[in-house]
């Protein structure tokens, strides 16, 4: 008999620990449980304009000329046209081309974003401060090779190919110098 007293009390004391009370009413219960929360302190928003992108990386030093050697000059005002960067062999994949790019392109500096969302002439993309051609590109795609920027409209804005530092280089439609770097 005392086993089966011993096992009461402890099936009592679990029922007790538990918060079961057997036979009694609910309303004779105190609710135990977390109070109202408090609401968070909200700031003001304030509008502000972005900072301007970063500029290019600097450009690639020539190498050193010897004493008394003669080096040509361009005429004051001109531009030098930079050579058509060397064809890639390696095809390029669209996951490497997505995600946010810094743009040198018409004298200026700006960014785009390249996203896998399928949109008018390939997958979304959206400029930020970009001169000229390169303000309308809101689509890109892979063509073997080369990566190519295309306006709303689905016409090519630029083709760029792999470069040796990991970016991509090209001529916009309009043929000004472009190229994409991380």
């Amino acid at each position: 008999m005392s086993r089966k007293l011993m096992m009461g009390a402890a099936l009592a004391a679990l029922t007790l620990a538990a918060g079961c009370v057997g036979g009694g009413s609910t309303s004779s219960r105190t609710a135990s449980g977390p109070g109202p929360l408090t609401p968070a302190p909200v700031a003001s928003v304030t509008a502000n304009r972005l900072p301007p992108p970063p500029p290019p990386p600097p450009p690639v030093e020539a190498p050193a000329t010897a004493p008394g050697a003669q080096v040509a000059a361009l005429p004051p005002g001109s531009a030098a046209t930079p050579p058509a960067p060397p064809a890639s062999s390696a095809p390029v994949t669209r996951e490497s081309v997505t995600g946010a790019w810094k743009v040198s392109a018409g004298g200026g500096n700006c960014q785009i974003f390249m996203a896998l969302t399928q949109w008018t002439g390939g997958y979304k993309a959206a400029s930020r401060g970009c001169p000229g051609q390169v303000a309308d590109v809101t689509a890109w795609d892979v063509s073997g090779s080369q990566v190519v920027l295309k306006d709303g409209s689905g016409n090519s804005v630029a083709s760029l190919s792999a470069s040796g530092s990991g970016g991509y280089q090209g001529t916009t439609a309009g043929g000004q110098a472009i190229s994409i770097y991380r």
